[in-house]
């Protein structure tokens, strides 16, 4: 070992000590961060809340973040012989059955036609919070959206470029009786 290549016992610790703590810093700061986005969020004051614009059927919709869970690729699904019209099956996503809902279907819209479902088409898990196996077959996701800089009344909001959106509350939809009730 060369003169510069040693190290004494004095410094050999200090530089593990060092970047430990710099990690436990940054941990800290990054962790402070995370807290005051999430109590602003619950607040929903100053901070932009995004919602997932996704078309079901015809009409689009704003998911709150919170509420949708996966975004994935129509997998092959599993009819189930005795269900609703709406209730087109179950998918293994990432190893857990999940049913699968046409909410254009369930809404009165027509689905799929004789299980032809386009390429655009996603499954839109819900959050585990919700406590719900349960996905909603999407025609199209558009992207984040910012509800609070549409016009509307709530209901129906209108965004920049004219195009309707209506806010879709999932833990609205899982309380409603019917849409629990699958089976014929």
């Amino acid at each position: 070992m060369s003169g510069s290549d040693t190290v004494t016992p004095a410094t050999a610790p200090l530089a593990p000590r060092l970047d430990a703590a710099g990690r436990r810093t940054r941990l800290r700061h990054y962790q402070e961060q995370l807290l005051e986005r999430m109590q602003a969020a619950r607040a929903n004051t100053g901070a932009s809340v995004n919602q997932l614009g996704v078309q079901i059927g015809a009409a689009r919709y704003l998911l709150d973040l919170t509420q949708a869970g996966e975004i994935v690729p129509v997998p092959p699904l599993t009819v189930v012989p005795l269900t609703q019209p709406w209730y087109l099956g179950l998918a293994n996503i990432r190893g857990n059955l999940v049913g699968v809902i046409d909410l254009a279907c369930y809404l009165g819209d027509a689905g799929p036609a004789a299980g032809k479902i386009e390429d655009a088409a996603r499954i839109v898990t819900f959050a585990a919070g919700i406590g719900f196996n349960c996905g909603l077959l999407v025609s199209r996701v558009h992207g984040l959206r910012q509800a609070e800089k549409m016009e509307g009344d709530g209901a129906t909001l209108r965004d920049a470029e004219g195009k309707h959106w209506t806010p879709l509350d999932l833990t609205m939809l899982v309380a409603e009786e019917r849409f629990l009730h699958v089976g014929l």
